[in-house]
């Protein structure tokens, strides 16, 4: 069937756009895949230096105070599970690409949405970008990202902040706009500026549902590594997608675990964060 009007060059324009940012801004694209990479680094470094054994007591100890006992002894047991499989390397890969992306959407998703919850005209232009970006399918996100950062780490983190973000601002506006309007007000007829409503009062009422939103950040992250190992991203996802293409049953389920694993304890433990916050407040 015939189109009435010719079809629009939507992809040429697209092509012509991303040739125009990679040509015009490579030396910033360079200089953002070498930050990322030595972030990403130093991270597994880090982890990597302590003893499996010693790292799980310790991320055991850490569920328990952030938790509870029940978290802290699954923590336990599900991460000698995974270095039992043979996972751990490739579990602190994905961590260390998760704890990346989480830490950029933070960075930059908190302040945008503390913006967009003061100013109407910064929320109505913010609002539909989160929608398209939320419904845009997640594998999409790896294109752009290979054009820009070539294969590797740096194209899954990318893609992983890209992905995750929007929870982070959209619960860091709804947060604060759902502090009662009477105790801004309260605050206001006692002479508080602007950033002393937001830092004294808004920030901390709202904090809960922030950390809601950095939940399911974490989250999201974690299923976009999986993913960007279709791009040369290391981690537990890369024995996943080997273990699909090479029809491996068992190792894909085997890694499939590990990853059920890490994302119950990251998952859990920020969840609990959350709720106790919130009965603090």
């Amino acid at each position: 069937m015939n189109n009435l009007f010719p079809k629009l060059p939507v992809a040429d324009w697209i092509d012509y756009f991303v040739d125009w940012l990679t040509t015009t801004f490579e030396v910033l694209f360079d200089g953002i895949t070498a930050v990322l990479e030595f972030v990403v680094n130093i991270i597994v470094s880090f982890f990597g230096f302590i003893p499996p054994i010693l790292l799980i007591i310790l991320l055991a100890l850490l569920a328990w105070k952030l938790a509870n006992k029940k978290i802290a002894l699954f923590t336990l047991i599900g991460l000698l599970l995974v270095d039992n499989l043979g996972y751990w390397e490739p579990m602190i890969d994905t961590l260390a690409l998760v704890l990346s992306a989480v830490f950029i959407s933070i960075v930059i998703g908190i302040p945008l949405g503390i913006w967009a919850s003061q100013n109407s005209t910064v929320r109505n232009i913010v609002i539909p970008i989160l929608d398209f970006m939320q419904t845009m399918p997640a594998f999409v996100y790896l294109i752009p990202a290979i054009f820009f950062f070539s294969i590797g780490v740096v194209p899954g983190v990318v893609a992983s902040v890209i992905f995750a973000m929007p929870p982070t601002i959209r619960l860091t506006i709804l947060g604060i706009q759902q502090v009662p309007s009477d105790i801004t007000e309260a605050t206001e007829s006692f002479g508080s500026t602007t950033s002393q409503k937001l830092l004294k009062v808004q920030l901390p009422l709202a904090m809960p549902t922030i950390l809601a939103g950095i939940n399911q950040s974490i989250m999201l992250a974690l299923s976009m590594v999986v993913i960007a190992a279709m791009v040369g991203a290391p981690g537990l996802g890369a024995d996943v997608y080997r273990a699909v293409t090479q029809i491996q049953i068992g190792r894909g389920f085997e890694a499939g675990i590990s990853i059920v694993v890490l994302a119950i304890i990251l998952d859990r433990i920020t969840q609990n964060v959350g709720t106790k916050k919130k009965g603090a407040n």
